[in-house]
């Protein structure tokens, strides 16, 4: 009895499900967290009887056939590309990317991730650095005796000096855009890296190119709407149950077969 094995795809999918949007609920507080979807499609079907072949000695044609489905797979984890609201902290060093784009931060090992969380630090010697440390392109110093900063929409950095009127201009944040952003690797602490299905960084100041612009002493909070995720766990839970009840009535159905004297 196939029923088993296809229901027990659906539960298996279902599950699935519920995992994603668990996910997305533990990171309802996570800077530029943008929330992901589960994608699936049906398997492979067999071929009881194909739709156009011949079914009498007249040649009448079966007009529909009889195709049975095999389940389900998972497609696709996707991303939810969406902008998520700006939160003001007044920090020198938080900048929110408003529209497409990510900051590019460099790896211990030297290779490249992109980011959308702008909750910049410095490190003792003056360095801009992500959450974690990474260097944020292009490497912009600090110096020790700044008074402030101010980054403009461009992304150029100035710093302020107690015994100056004016600013000096240390550098200017750059942006990285995508083909496909969908295609970015998630590699954790909000940090992505370049694939094949990402295509190359088209690299930019913030504002050309398609890409957004910088907003000073602002975050980007989470995109995720609380609201859908938990209408996506109760659907997901009606339908794992649904799939149960499936296995329950199939194993019942093979007892009574057993039972047939």
């Amino acid at each position: 009895m196939k029923a088993l094995q296809i229901a027990a795809t659906g539960m298996a999918a279902q599950q699935m499900r519920v995992d994603v949007v668990a996910h997305n609920l533990a990171n309802m507080s996570t800077t530029g967290y943008n929330a992901r979807r589960a994608d699936f499609a049906d398997l492979h079907y067999q071929q009881l009887a194909r739709p156009g072949s011949v079914s009498a000695s007249d040649g009448t044609l079966l007009p529909t056939g009889v195709q049975l489905g095999l389940g389900v797979r998972p497609a696709a984890v996707s991303v939810i590309l969406a902008q998520g609201p700006l939160t003001q902290t007044g920090g020198d060093l938080d900048v929110a990317i408003e529209g497409l784009g990510y900051l590019e931060v460099t790896l211990p090992g030297g290779n490249a991730a992109y980011t959308r969380d702008g909750a910049l630090k410095r490190t003792g010697e003056g360095l801009i650095v992500d959450s974690e440390g990474n260097q944020v392109a292009p490497g912009i110093t600090i110096p020790a005796d700044a008074r402030s900063l101010a980054i403009n929409a461009d992304g150029e950095v100035y710093a302020y000096f107690g015994d100056r009127a004016e600013p000096e201009l240390l550098g200017a944040l750059s942006l990285a855009g995508f083909t496909n952003e969908k295609g970015l690797e998630a590699i954790g602490s909000n940090l992505f890296l370049e694939t094949e299905a990402s295509g190359p960084p088209l690299q930019a100041a913030p504002g050309e190119n398609g890409l957004g612009t910088l907003r000073q002493g602002y975050l980007e909070e989470s995109s995720v709407d609380a609201v859908r995720e938990v209408t996506e766990l109760i659907k997901a839970q009606r339908g794992y149950e649904l799939n149960a009840k499936v296995i329950t009535a199939a194993d019942q159905m093979l007892s009574a077969t057993t039972q047939v004297r």
